[in-house]
């Protein structure tokens, strides 16, 4: 059910018939033979994100990247993974084993709002979370053990549902390999890491097993202490014309977190640079599931089938504020999210010609529930004092889409799409008036051309509706639970309208190159979101976000790849003044080169730059901008043992993960205008230098 490339138009002259299942449908070339219509392909391997998508691709800014690049990289945290995508920022405000903040695309994702994850074909983002909606937490992937990480922008996919309006992302781990692993790592900041990965044969499939535990305390004056343990269990049978796949993993992690801080409590002196303002921050969290695939092809059709189960927990505890609503005892939050998560989801391909025109269809559904008990507490040093809110919501979605691929000449084809949502929210409160059901239905259609290749460049037009889904509790809001008045709550439209369009251009015409810029446009009807540090909701109005990107990847020759990334964005509120949309990403930049040699050794280097945001509506205050370098590096002994080396923030450069700007007080300060605490930018640094070092070994 991952994400796919899109079929090429040109028709080669009487091929031999090749059946579905021996070819990659994310490259096929339809053709006829007689009366039998089959799939034609010439063989492609995903190594790198040097795949050559032009004559595949529906749009300039969809790709894959594949084991070669993603083991090349220096990674700091696991979702830094998503950075393969050009004009992703991954950054992180609180502790390691919290979710990511990202960024795409003019949004500040928070931790996945509008960016929709998958991780070995099940959706990961988390609605109707206890600290965020969307939520989205990729610790728990291995890289070590990822296959492709397949990438896809806009709203312009019809089996692309909530959260996938910025982009949606497919990450895929090996059924396979090649033979047993061990990694031993350690680090600056007391960081250890162990991975031992294997597969055999096991009856007439392939058994792959991983665990994985890791220790890190980071540079932070309170020791972050963050414990992962993780593993895996997979067992593949068949073939790609059929065959079965089955996944369990679990994934539990402990933690003490130095939040974002107040910059006057540095300036001050109150506290270092790497200091926290509430030493008792912190959270645990687990994940256990199980899923299944099966698959089916033939001659002219495909279907893919898709069930999962998996139990999810969060005990989240953050202080933001320090002492702006409590003096006394501190404003120390607890958000708890406990859920189970039941999916199935099933797609059907089949083709047709009528005359010289031929078509691809596709066609399915998706079903998930999810029943979730969560509550937001106030705390002090971890233990409970009272209850803002404590909710058990039951959460359904059902989605339909079809698709259609015609190609009508060998130069343009075209795809038309539709999607239908149907949601249900069923809210019980601890505080009644908040109790309550919601439906809500939605239609999405997409449409799609492509024109071309012509010297091996391709231009793409693309428009289509989308949306994303607001928290169940903010659909049934009627009393704000942090204020003593009644009826002054604002519920929220459970689902809403965003629709885009992109303009795009992809080449290879320059041997080794291979480049896509695009210009795109996305308008949302709403962004009211349910504010989970607040157990209320905050309206913020239409909006709408334009931009441009341009990547580029270069085979330099044998021994020297360059890619370098550019976006450019805006985010605007429509017909409010001021209109700044705060925190929403503007300009983004990364480069990279890759230097490899015969003996099998190589080094990496990337640097990124995250530019300026505004942080309040009228563009007063301003973030600082970002440029991280990395390095990574590989020394192969033998076929069989191997030294990995990864510099982090190689010019140790003072800079920030991620900056906001709101009011706080802390423990002493006077209470400030009207008891309102003092305005102030708030701050996560970015990690000083840090040296790992890897022990790869195979046998």
């Amino acid at each position: 059910m991952g994400d796919q490339g899109q079929d090429p138009a040109p028709r080669p002259e009487a091929p031999a018939p090749v059946p579905v299942s021996e070819l990659s449908e994310a490259t096929a070339l339809p053709t006829q033979q007689g009366e039998t219509t089959t799939f034609v392909l010439p063989d492609a391997v995903v190594e790198g994100r040097g795949t050559d998508l032009v004559g595949t691709a529906a749009s300039a800014t969809e790709g894959i990247v594949g084991r070669e690049e993603l083991q090349r990289r220096p990674i700091l945290r696991p979702g830094e993974l998503l950075e393969t995508v050009p004009g992703i920022v991954i950054t992180q405000h609180s502790g390691a084993g919290k979710g990511n903040q990202f960024f795409l695309r003019g949004f500040n994702l928070d931790h996945g709002t509008d960016l929709a994850v998958r991780v070995n074909g099940i959706p990961n983002n988390l609605p109707s979370h206890g600290h965020g909606q969307g939520y989205l937490d990729l610790n728990y992937l291995i890289p070590e053990l990822v296959e492709t990480v397949r990438f896809r922008k806009g709203p312009y996919y019809a089996d692309a549902g909530d959260f996938a309006t910025a982009g949606s992302v497919s990450i895929d781990y090996a059924d396979k390999l090649p033979s047993a692993m061990l990694l031993l790592e350690a680090g600056r900041f007391d960081f250890q890491r162990t991975l031992f990965a294997d597969s055999m044969e096991l009856g007439d499939g392939d058994l792959l097993f991983a665990f994985e535990a890791q220790h890190e305390d980071g540079p932070w004056e309170v020791e972050q202490d963050y414990l992962k343990l993780n593993g895996v269990v997979r067992y593949s049978t068949g073939n790609e014309a059929a065959g079965a796949r089955y996944t369990a993993l679990g994934y539990d992690a402990t933690w003490t977190a130095t939040d974002h801080i107040a910059r006057r409590a540095v300036e001050r002196g109150i506290i270092g640079r790497f200091g926290s303002l509430d030493s008792t921050s912190g959270g645990e969290t687990a994940r256990f599931a199980l899923s299944a695939d099966w698959w089916s092809e033939s001659e002219d059709s495909r279907w893919d089938l898709t069930a999962y189960a998996y139990f999810y927990e969060l005990d989240l505890y953050s202080n933001f504020t320090y002492a702006l609503s409590d003096p006394v005892n501190g404003d120390q939050f607890l958000q708890r999210d406990e859920r189970w998560v039941q999916g199935l989801e099933g797609a059907y391909e089949f083709s047709s010609d009528f005359g010289d025109v031929y078509a691809k269809h596709r066609a399915g559904f998706q079903f998930r529930s999810d029943i979730i008990d969560n509550g937001l507490f106030n705390s002090v040093r971890r233990s409970i004092t009272s209850t803002t809110r404590n909710d058990d919501i039951w959460q359904m979605s059902f989605g339909l889409h079809f698709e259609s691929e015609v190609f009508w000449t060998d130069w343009l084809r075209s795809t038309v799409g539709i999607r239908g949502d149907l949601y249900y929210f069923d809210v019980e409160s601890d505080n009644d008036v908040n109790s309550g059901e919601e439906i809500d239905v939605l239609a999405s259609p997409k449409a799609g051309l492509v024109f071309g290749p012509w010297a091996d460049t391709e231009v793409y037009l693309q428009g289509g509706f989308g949306f994303h889904s607001n928290d169940a509790r903010g659909t049934v809001l009627r009393d704000d639970p942090t204020t003593a008045a009644l009826n002054d709550g604002d519920s929220v439209t459970p689902l809403v309208r965003q629709k885009g369009g992109e303009i795009g251009v992809r080449s290879t015409a320059l041997e080794g190159l291979q480049s896509t810029l695009s210009v795109w446009y996305l308008d949302s009807d709403s962004e009211l979101l349910f504010v989970g540090d607040a157990g209320n909701t905050e309206p913020t109005g239409a909006t709408e976000r334009y931009g441009v990107e341009w990547t580029n990847f270069y085979d330099a020759n044998d021994w020297l790849q360059l890619d370098l990334d550019l976006a450019a964005s805006e985010a605007r509120f429509q017909d409010v003044n001021p209109d700044r949309v705060p925190n929403a990403v503007g300009t983004v930049a990364a480069l990279g080169a890759t230097v490899r040699f015969d003996a099998g050794h190589y080094f990496a280097v990337r640097g990124r730059y995250f530019g300026p945001r505004d942080l309040v509506e009228d563009g007063s205050v301003e973030s600082s901008s970002s440029f991280l370098v990395n390095t990574h590096a590989g020394i192969r002994f033998s076929e069989d043992w191997q030294l990995r080396v990864s510099l982090f923030n190689v010019f140790d450069r003072d800079q920030s993960d991620i900056q906001y700007y709101y009011p706080s007080r802390l423990p002493g300060e006077p209470p400030g205008p009207d008891d309102g605490g003092f305005n102030d930018l708030h701050f996560h640094p970015a990690e000083p230098r840090s040296l790992r070092v890897a022990l790869f070994a195979r046998f």
